[in-house]
């Protein structure tokens, strides 16, 4: 009875802390039925001023986190409360919902039908309607002033995914950028991860098949053998919250773009997002022995899915400063021998 007494006073310290915000349903009906969300927690959000074939990587533009998820809907469709609180004007087609417990719901993408300052109810107040031509409606929740990921346990709820990301490719480029091959690499290079995620429910219409970001990625580098050169490195970590804006390419590698993306005047409808995550940015192989490694790259969802994917390479460095792949053979030197039959 004593050990009941203590769970139950634990639950309830743990319901009435600050900022806690309770599971809360799907912003339209039905409330408790998974619906599709195109866009996830911490996807690349990317507009590149150059056009595709004006060098846009190199360029500027306008690149953050996405800070919430956009939850498929047919335009018009009722969006309601997902909490009780007080509704709040951000702009158009923009809305907060305040809830009590200082916790922030803001709504993108609706035409709003509820007066500044209404109180509203969970699943009872119609706050707006989808806004054409959008098919969406994006939420963001913002808890002790951060945007927090909807999709962890306790929040968004029912929410269930048994997919698992995928690593298309580890990509190494040296200095300048170019792809190198996994042979005699030297001095210094930038080691990224072409990786996504797909979304639990199919998403229908333009969206369909398009990728996600995974929640967390890290990666670790270890000598033939087993050795660890380089312990596990974390380079993205969504599960819980987001890093500034200011650190996007910490996080992702130039040649990031969104889902249906925008260089230039042109966006490309329907065309996939390509999501390489930076491994390494300027990593140092002389400061590792010369010899046969593995690039090991894990790939994780919010709710714990994981792959791994591995890509082994070489590092040959010589004191002279010339990296000795890229020496030719000399004059008059005998060809290799050939590998045994």
């Amino acid at each position: 009875m004593g050990r009941l007494r203590v769970v139950f006073v634990a639950l309830l310290l743990a319901l009435l802390a600050p900022g806690a915000a309770p599971a809360y349903s799907w912003p339209f009906k039905p409330f408790n039925r998974q619906h599709p969300i195109r866009g996830f927690f911490g996807d690349p959000r990317t507009v590149y001023y150059n056009g595709i074939l004006a060098t846009p990587f190199v360029g500027t533009g306008i690149f953050s986190f996405h800070q919430g998820v956009d939850i498929v809907a047919r335009d018009g469709t009722p969006i309601y409360a997902v909490a009780d609180g007080t509704a709040h004007y951000l702009g158009a087609a923009t809305l907060n919902l305040i809830t009590k417990g200082c916790v922030t719901f803001q709504y993108f993408h609706i035409v709003s039908v509820v007066g500044e300052e209404q109180a509203v109810r969970a699943g009872k107040t119609v706050l707006g309607y989808v806004q054409p031509p959008f098919g969406h409606v994006h939420i963001t929740e913002i808890n002790d002033g951060k945007a927090v990921n909807p999709l962890q346990r306790g929040h968004l709820t029912p929410y269930r995914d048994r997919t698992r990301p995928h690593i298309s490719s580890i990509e190494i480029t040296n200095q300048t950028g170019v792809l190198q091959a996994p042979l005699g690499l030297c001095g210094r290079v930038e080691v990224d991860a072409d990786a996504f995620d797909v979304p639990p429910v199919p998403v229908p219409g333009k969206f369909h098949g398009l990728p996600v970001a995974p929640a967390f990625v890290r990666w670790k580098l270890t000598r033939l053998g087993c050795h660890v050169a380089v312990p596990w490195q974390v380079t993205a970590d969504f599960r819980k919250t987001l890093p500034p804006n200011s650190t996007f390419f910490n996080v992702y590698a130039h040649g990031t773009y969104e889902n249906a993306p925008r260089f230039g005047r042109e966006q490309y409808a329907s065309m996939p997002g390509r999501y390489l995550f930076l491994l390494a940015a300027n990593y140092d192989t002389t400061t590792i022995p010369n010899g046969v490694y593995t690039i090991t790259v894990q790939a994780a969802d919010e709710r714990g899915n994981s792959t791994f994917a591995a890509r082994r390479i070489s590092v040959l460095n010589a004191h002279g400063g010339l990296c000795p792949g890229s020496l030719p053979l000399p004059p008059g030197a005998p060809p290799p021998p050939e590998p045994p039959s």
